[in-house]
């Protein structure tokens, strides 16, 4: 019999989160991911450019029944993603520690500002029409409205470094305007992502509103940036790598996606956001009708 000091240690391999499924690369490929000592802590799926192509096809699907929520309604499913994260803050804390070598205070402190980033982009899902639509004036009997709509299918490069706050900050501000996103997570620090993808797989998040790809970018980023599909593409997470950068942009221009280019380092994420990122990925509509008809 087998004592209770030394029994078999249940190694996790992390899988992928398309269309609110978790499925396995289509490669079957994985990868060791080690904490930031250099010790192993899971193996994660390493995603194809297959995978790339079905994360678009799931974030598509969910795009018309995702934006033709209202407002207020999106703001509730993003407030209720931040009760499940209070509710796996251990989890949480674990995994970001690891990833980022923090110690558990300074990983629940990062944990607790990305709760509250959550929240905030919560907040601004029923104003954000309010502060950029507005009525034109013109001259004649018309009244000339613009309103802002979501772009539709927006790819999102996570940062690399801060693997959760940073993941929530590109990645709330996506989808709380009415896109949906396709995630690539940090190669080196995929943690967080795949706990935060059991948290929206256990929320109120419909499936394929975000999807998220684990592995090399080199695998998937090109897929993503020349599908004619993406209307929309985050270079966030190629802070400082303005080769690749600039790579994925021409090939973004193929059905003139807007592009998000990314910042010569990566951003203090802690600093207070702004509402640049969601006015990046909204489009603006505007209306004319004849006055007293």
């Amino acid at each position: 019999m087998t004592p209770p000091d030394s029994r078999i240690e249940v190694r996790k391999t992390y899988k992928l989160y398309i269309g609110g499924q978790f499925p396995r690369s289509e490669s079957g490929h994985s990868y060791v991911v080690d904490d930031a000592k250099g010790r192993f802590v899971a193996n994660a799926a390493l995603a194809s450019r297959k995978d790339a192509r079905d994360a678009v096809q799931a974030a598509r699907a969910a795009f018309g029944g995702w934006s033709g929520k209202t407002a207020y309604n999106r703001a509730q499913i993003l407030y209720r993603v931040a009760e499940i994260m209070e509710d796996r803050r251990p989890q949480f804390v674990e995994a970001v520690r690891q990833s980022e070598g923090l110690t558990p205070t300074q990983a629940g402190k990062a944990l607790d500002a990305s709760i509250d980033r959550l929240v905030w982009y919560a907040g601004w899902a029923d104003k954000i029409t309010q502060v950029t639509g507005n009525a034109n004036p013109v001259a004649g009997p018309f009244f000339n409205l613009s309103t802002p709509e979501p772009t539709g299918v927006v790819a999102v490069v996570a940062p690399q470094q801060s693997s959760l706050l940073g993941l929530v900050s590109v990645v709330a501000p996506v989808v709380v305007t009415g896109n949906t996103a396709v995630v690539l997570a940090s190669p080196g620090r995929p943690l967080p992502a795949v706990t935060f993808s059991e948290v929206l797989a256990t929320s109120d998040v419909p499936g394929g509103v975000v999807n998220i790809l684990t592995g090399k970018h080199s695998n998937t980023a090109p897929t993503l940036a020349s599908h004619m599909d993406v209307n929309a593409i985050d270079l966030t997470g190629l802070a400082g790598d303005s080769a690749q950068a600039a790579a994925l942009e021409e090939s973004a221009a193929d059905n003139l996606k807007r592009v998000l280019r990314p910042p010569a380092t990566e951003p203090d994420w802690t600093l207070e956001p702004g509402i640049g990122r969601m006015t990046t990925f909204l489009e603006t509509k505007t209306v004319w009708h004849p006055i007293g008809v």
